[in-house]
């Protein structure tokens, strides 16, 4: 009895998140706000690539970031760095974040005043992955140093992804990492979803990488995003 009990637990606290992160991608579209959610495991390069993004987008676009962390801020205070202004989620024992977080954090903030808004994400690539954060793509950053099988490991996050960035390529060939398996690992649960490699070390990847999140932003706010609905399933 204990099982279906925790399912309807989960479809209620999902369904909850959603109606929430509906309201929120409303507000976003209404005030021009491209938003980005980053996921990846612990020790992926997503702050750093972060760091070097806000780094590069600011001054050229109104840029921010809410950072998901389980204990610290060392994150955010990286991530000001850039210039650009970041806010902090401590989730305490939480492995995710969830819109009434991201809803929590906006307060003060002139959504007017933005361009584009990044999340990042607690690193973890199985919770997640069910919460719909309000976001007009979501982004999966894996690095070389964790081996080709991550996508067939924990397809949920990959499947839910609109872009796959690689990190720290200038690694691969130290680590004998193979980019044509782990390009055919994620073509098997994903299907022409774009894949970018980059090293924020070298630099190598970097303008890609800032065209697609141009282009999509000028996607986004052209036709607008529509909700992704229920993750339901995905974890």
């Amino acid at each position: 009895m204990a099982t279906p009990r925790l399912l309807e637990i989960r479809k209620g606290v999902l369904s909850k998140n959603d109606r929430l992160a509906a309201g929120l991608r409303a507000r976003f579209l209404q005030s021009g706000v491209f938003v980005v959610n980053l996921l990846s495991s612990p020790g992926a390069g997503k702050t750093r690539l972060l760091e070097e993004t806000l780094r590069r987008m600011h001054g050229r676009l109104r840029v921010a970031a809410i950072v998901g962390d389980l204990a610290t801020d060392n994150d955010a205070q990286r991530l000001a760095r850039s210039g650009a202004p970041v806010r902090q989620i401590q989730t305490g024992d939480m492995c995710h974040l969830e819109a009434h977080l991201i809803e929590q954090h906006l307060e003060g903030w002139n959504l007017d005043e933005l361009d584009v808004l990044f999340i990042e994400n607690v690193g973890n690539l199985v919770c997640p992955t069910g919460y719909d954060l309000g976001e007009a793509a979501r982004v999966v950053i894996l690095s070389v140093t964790e081996g080709e099988d991550k996508p067939l490991k924990y397809p949920g996050a990959f499947i839910s992804a609109d872009c796959i960035v690689v990190t720290k390529i200038d690694l691969a060939e130290a680590v004998e990492f193979d980019m044509r398996a782990v390009e055919a690992n994620i073509a098997a649960v994903h299907p022409g979803v774009p894949v970018i490699s980059t090293s924020v070390r070298t630099g190598a990847g970097l303008d890609d990488w800032i065209a697609w999140l141009d282009a999509r932003r000028y996607e986004t706010m052209a036709v607008g995003t529509p909700s992704p609905g229920s993750r339901e399933g995905l974890t």
